[in-house]
């Protein structure tokens, strides 16, 4: 049972400004309206006419597939967040992908508990698999992979996936889903919805896609078993109000899939591309097997890890915008070793450790180990380290959630003093 008498009041140190800038992203996403019918049109467009480079390339698992493969050779073309469909269409090989990596909304790693979790937040299990947008459009259905890799081609249930006898719609008609693919059963979990029957969700609430993920996907019948014009079945995801209730069933409750981790989505959030911190995935050894990151042969190492990108000026940084610098290599060592700007490099966090202050990192003890693999495409984001870190030194703890879950219920149920005018 859940421990709703829990009252155990905690402190952690502030090593992150993670809630300050869910504020941030709050209140920009009220002020900055775009124009997302284009840009719902644009990625669906792109996701069907882009030729894959490399279909063999996967989804590392060690990294909680949250981090996407692909060649890190650098090629002449930059790709831009605000490309258009015309020029990401022209996009080829790693930059191909890193567009593409781009598109999806990436949650960041919990590292501080966010306020007031029980009223402005939902909770689900994270499928285990891999991650990719599914969009049906002109009769057909393409699954891409965050590297931009094709999984799957298939005719499907979702409006504009199949042809059919009884198919109606134009080019206006398309659908694209944001899903895990549970390789178990071959089923389809949609996460989130960012487009429906031509129907752009970018700049709707987390609440809003979330209900109508529900009710659309039922009415399609994509929920239905496979058949001739449907190959793979889509399924929703139980999504809990992150009430005690909601979360101890998120984290012990029986799923159809494999868990790995927890999803934390901020109801008013709208569907942003990158890192967001109105997206949160927590885990721990319960309910991943893919907490602590592993190497190459599936060991976890005695030091953490991380992989950093060599930026023009020598400094090393994570894949954040703005990125967060962890130090900066000599010129003459770069020199020596013919690194060059953009490459992604490996460190072990040593003995020193991670040091904080007022929330910002003062101080990081690495030592370098040498060229990331070539399966990666971008360094490690800041919220990403850290999880790593407190994982192994001093880990956010399911009853330290449920904590403040009742530490945010007792708030308000506090009765508040009220001043009289004298």
């Amino acid at each position: 049972m859940a421990p709703h008498d829990l009252r155990r009041p905690f402190k952690r140190a502030a090593i992150s400004d993670q809630q300050r800038r869910r504020e941030l992203s709050l209140l920009r996403q009220s002020q900055n309206r775009r124009d997302a019918q284009q840009q719902a049109r644009c990625l669906a467009s792109s996701i069907l006419s882009l030729n894959s480079q490399n279909p063999e390339a996967e989804i590392e698992q060690n990294d909680g597939e949250f981090e996407t493969s692909s060649e890190t050779d650098r090629e002449s073309v930059t790709p831009s967040k605000d490309l258009d469909v015309r020029q990401a269409s022209k996009l080829k090989g790693a930059e191909a992908r890193k567009w593409f990596a781009r598109q999806l909304m990436v949650p960041e790693w919990m590292i501080d508990v966010p306020n007031s979790l029980s009223q402005d937040w939902y909770v689900f299990a994270r499928p285990a698999g891999k991650r990719c947008f599914v969009v049906s459009s002109n009769g057909t259905t393409v699954s891409r992979q965050r590297n931009g890799s094709i999984l799957h081609h298939f005719p499907s249930a979702l409006p504009a996936g199949a042809r059919t006898r009884n198919a109606s719609g134009t080019g206006q008609s398309y659908c694209i889903l944001d899903c895990i693919f549970h390789e178990a059963d071959q089923t389809y979990y949609v996460i989130d919805m960012v487009c429906w029957n031509g129907y752009s969700l970018y700049d709707c609430t987390s609440e809003f896609r979330f209900y109508w993920l529900n009710s659309k996907l039922e009415e399609s019948g994509a929920c239905s078993p496979p058949s001739h014009y449907h190959r793979f079945r889509f399924c929703p995801i139980p999504v809990y109000p992150c009430d005690q209730n909601g979360l101890w069933t998120a984290y012990t409750g029986e799923m159809p899939y494999v868990k790995d981790g927890l999803l934390f989505y901020n109801k008013h959030a709208h569907y942003q591309t990158g890192n967001t911190p109105l997206v949160l995935v927590w885990k721990d050894e319960n309910c991943s097997q893919y907490v602590i990151d592993t190497d190459s042969q599936g060991q976890i190492p005695s030091q953490q890890q991380v992989v950093l990108e060599l930026q023009n000026d020598g400094k090393l940084a994570t894949s954040d915008d703005p990125p967060v610098v962890f130090g900066c290599l000599d010129r003459d060592f770069i020199e020596k070793t013919g690194l060059h700007p953009g490459i992604l490099l490996r460190f072990a966090v040593s003995d020193g450790g991670l040091s904080f202050v007022d929330g910002k990192l003062e101080n990081a003890d690495l030592n370098y180990l040498g060229k990331a693999n070539r399966a990666r495409a971008f360094a490690d984001s800041y919220s990403k380290v850290l999880f790593q870190y407190t994982v192994r030194h001093s880990p956010l703890k399911i009853d330290e959630l449920l904590a403040a879950i009742n530490s945010s219920k007792d708030q308000e149920d506090k009765p508040r003093d009220v001043e009289m005018a004298g």
